[in-house]
């Protein structure tokens, strides 16, 4: 397709939820993810979080106001209404809000929403035709549905960790909160096409999805692997993997037979291209460990550059193992925009990633802000009706929270 046509399918894609509500009271990474998503997508989506604070995920790695890196990343596009949900008048509100809405999300520890009477059963009552998501760690069954649960937690129970082991052999966590963010996006999936089912048939839909539902999902191929292979690491391909360089790293897949011919050109093994012992994909496999050795003796000699060249020439997948330095000023990365440089007011000049399949991250855009705690709570109450009386006496009551932005001295 033209690039004229992908920009325009873009800008398209941008509106294709504008209209739908979403009332978010998830906090973390998962259901925050699956709300940004819909917010990226035009949704408008509210932030439900506690007073002060806030949700905690904007405490995840080093704090930076009412913000970490992750709360600044996954909230972008949202409004945030700070609220007292166990203060009767709090409540009311979020109540309110409930009823005109076409989604609800949570990631609460069952039966938190069920103390609160927030729970599908007491919001179906008001609302019969809306989507409601539960994100959950262990499921909501079993005998481990009570236990809390994070990505961490789950990359180690699920086998994640298993087979991804440091050269000493010590399982270790994948990076950065992967379970949680593919999480959010099978979240993302699956209300999309709730609304899709209620746009064509008027009818709500339940959604109940796991972070150890989707770290095993994740595995799915791996699984079968171990499972005929037996527990040891049982590779895409023969040769595949990191390389090292004169000067750094390289990933180099070059599994497929006219790819291996062409790299045993290229490193002077002419040989090996009609020995037995490596001539078909078979072949490599069992003779893994000595194909991988010959080719790293020979890729160390070169640095990355010069093999970057050489491996494209003769087209064998390849790319450098750039550090974040290295992506940034990278001429192709530029070309696609896939981030964009923007001002934030605590964490100062950032780089904002493109959500894929949208366009280009505008700093000037709305949908580009993530919101502080309590940001929009004032306008979201006046919207509701509250008068300016009503809202300062919710706060000295402490059943809301307002942001007020810091005056330079």
């Amino acid at each position: 397709m033209p690039g004229g046509s992908l920009k325009i399918a873009a800008m398209n894609l941008e509106k294709s939820f504008e209209g739908v509500k979403v009332v978010d009271f998830s906090q973390g990474v998962a259901g925050p993810m699956c709300g940004l998503q819909l917010a990226q997508y035009g949704a408008d989506v509210l932030k439900i979080e506690p007073i002060g604070e806030g949700d905690w995920g904007r405490g995840l790695g080093p704090r930076y106001g009412h913000f970490s890196a992750l709360a600044v990343a996954v909230n972008r596009g949202k409004r945030s209404l700070a609220v007292d949900l166990k203060n009767p008048k709090g409540k009311e509100i979020v109540l309110k809000l409930i009823k005109e809405a076409d989604v609800i999300s949570h990631n609460y520890r069952p039966g938190v929403m069920e103390r609160l009477g927030l729970d599908e059963e007491a919001v179906r009552k008001i609302n019969p035709t809306v989507v409601y998501l539960t994100v959950e760690g262990f499921g909501s069954d079993g005998p481990y549905r009570d236990r809390p649960a994070t990505d961490s937690i789950l990359q180690g129970y699920t086998g994640f960790m298993n087979i991804n082991r440091d050269k000493d052999g010590t399982p270790k966590l994948m990076l950065p909160y992967l379970t949680d963010y593919v999480t959010g996006l099978y979240a993302f999936q699956a209300v999309s096409a709730a609304l899709f089912k209620r746009a064509m048939k008027g009818e709500g839909e339940t959604i109940c999805l796991s972070l150890l539902q989707s770290a095993a999902a994740l595995q799915a191929t791996k699984m079968i692997d171990v499972h005929i292979e037996g527990a040891g690491d049982v590779s895409g391909g023969v040769p595949m993997g990191t390389f090292q360089t004169k000067d750094g790293y390289m990933s180099i897949n070059a599994r497929r037979d006219y790819q291996f011919k062409a790299l045993c050109k290229l490193i002077g093994r002419e040989d090996m291209i009609d020995d037995s012992r490596y001539s078909s994909v078979k072949a490599r496999f069992e003779n893994e460990e000595e194909v991988l050795s010959i080719v790293k003796e020979a890729v160390c000699k070169r640095p990355t550059a010069e093999w970057s060249t050489l491996l494209t020439d003769a087209d064998i997948l390849n790319a450098p193992v750039n550090t974040y330095e290295d992506y940034y000023e990278d001429p192709h990365i530029k070309a696609v925009q896939t981030y964009t440089w923007m001002e934030h007011d605590e964490l100062g000049r950032i780089p904002m990633t493109r959500i894929p399949a949208l366009p280009p991250v505008d700093p000037n855009n709305a949908k580009s802000h993530s919101p502080h705690v309590g940001e929009h709570t004032q306008a979201v109450l006046k919207n509701l009706g509250y008068t300016d009386a009503n809202i300062a006496a919710l706060r000295d009551e402490n059943a809301i929270g307002i942001y007020e932005k810091k005056l330079c001295d």
